[in-house]
């Protein structure tokens, strides 16, 4: 491998935005790390597109320290490892689904982003891509746990931005709004029914359409820093407001 090639580290690598983004930064010259829990996964994906597979849990230090090991260098980082469990009420808040969804989303990024950030510096042209979601912009009912989870993963990375201003990297977040992928059967706990309902009656983005956009910021000139993205599909508007045709 050349030592010009670039190297890029997408998290939450098995599935959906995370394995449509290491397609399509490999497809632009990108020698892709992919990182995930499920390792059969990920070693079928890295086949396909010449990257490395390399397991990780960004909720478990150790993992991540021997995942880091395993990345010779890093001009990229695609923080997408993520997710939401439930649909409660503040009031019928289930404790264990919230700090499964801060391990995951704010101290799996703090994790992995500061353990990559001295090899993003050192490759002269970092460039850090975060993505967070729509609910880290809004909160709605029924999602505090998600969205607050979302809120504080999103000022982590801005906060990054103030922090490194000068140095050689970039940050960007991309914020999504209704995606179809495995994102609703995680939160309702594997009811596939109760996730295609999300979906029913609007036409939502693809992880495709997700990855299009990271894969953009990802090769702007290096002059040029794309702070914040939202992204929704056309019968979005909101968290909470959607145009829905009927059956």
């Amino acid at each position: 491998m050349s030592t010009d090639t670039r190297w890029a580290v997408v998290t939450g690598a098995s599935s959906g935005i995370g394995a449509a983004t290491a397609r399509k930064l490999a497809a632009e010259g990108f020698h892709v790390v992919l990182g995930a829990r499920r390792v059969d996964r990920i070693n079928d994906l890295a086949a396909e597109i010449g990257g490395l597979a390399v397991p990780l849990d960004v909720t478990d230090p150790d993992s991540v320290s021997a995942f880091v090991d395993r990345v010779e260098r890093c001009n990229v980082l695609v923080n997408n490892a993520g997710g939401a469990k439930g649909l409660a009420k503040v009031s019928e808040a289930v404790e264990d689904d919230w700090r499964w969804m801060w391990e995951t989303n704010v101290l799996g990024t703090l994790r992995i982003t500061k353990a990559l950030l001295p090899k993003l510096l050192a490759s002269g042209d970092g460039h850090v891509i975060t993505v967070t979601s729509v609910a880290a912009l809004e909160v709605y009912d029924n999602g505090s746990g998600y969205t607050s989870a979302k809120h504080a993963q999103a000022a982590l990375h801005r906060t990054l931005r103030g922090e490194h201003l000068g140095e050689p990297v970039r940050f960007t977040e991309i914020a999504p709004g209704l995606v179809e992928t495995e994102f609703s059967e995680v939160r309702f706990g594997g009811d596939a029914e109760r996730a295609a309902a999300v979906y029913q009656g609007l036409t939502p983005l693809t992880a495709d359409d997700v990855a299009d956009v990271i894969t953009f910021a990802a090769t702007r000139p290096a002059h040029v820093n794309l702070d914040t993205i939202v992204l929704k599909p056309r019968d979005q508007a909101s968290a909470t407001r959607t145009h829905r045709r009927g059956s």
